[in-house]
């Protein structure tokens, strides 16, 4: 269970870093707010966590898809940029996919 929590502080910690780019800091601090709901032992609290990890892994495939754009528009390559917005991405819907599990929805009724 901690681990899981980890695992989804860890992908809030990286969005919340995207946000801090721009200074965008209403995003930053619901990014970086958003493993603290999991304290409310509730199903709408993983549920709510579990939205933003959705939006989250969606930020990150718009992200992409703006560098693949522009990188094509200069000739620069985009493969790198792929993988690794393409592997953060799914980290991002990973972690919130772990808080299915029976442990999980064990603790949260």
């Amino acid at each position: 269970m901690k681990l899981r929590i980890s695992l989804l502080a860890l992908s809030a910690i990286l969005i919340a870093a995207h946000f801090l780019r721009t200074s965008s800091f209403i995003p930053i601090l619901i990014c970086l707010a958003a493993p603290f709901l999991l304290f409310i032992k509730k199903r709408w609290s993983v549920l709510v966590v579990q939205a933003l990890t959705v939006v989250a892994a969606a930020t990150w495939l718009l992200t992409l898809y703006g560098i693949i754009q522009e990188r094509i528009f200069v000739g620069r390559s985009w493969t790198a940029s792929a993988i690794i917005l393409g592997v953060v991405a799914g980290y991002t819907l990973l972690t919130g996919w772990l808080l299915n599990s029976p442990i999980v929805k064990e603790q949260y009724s």
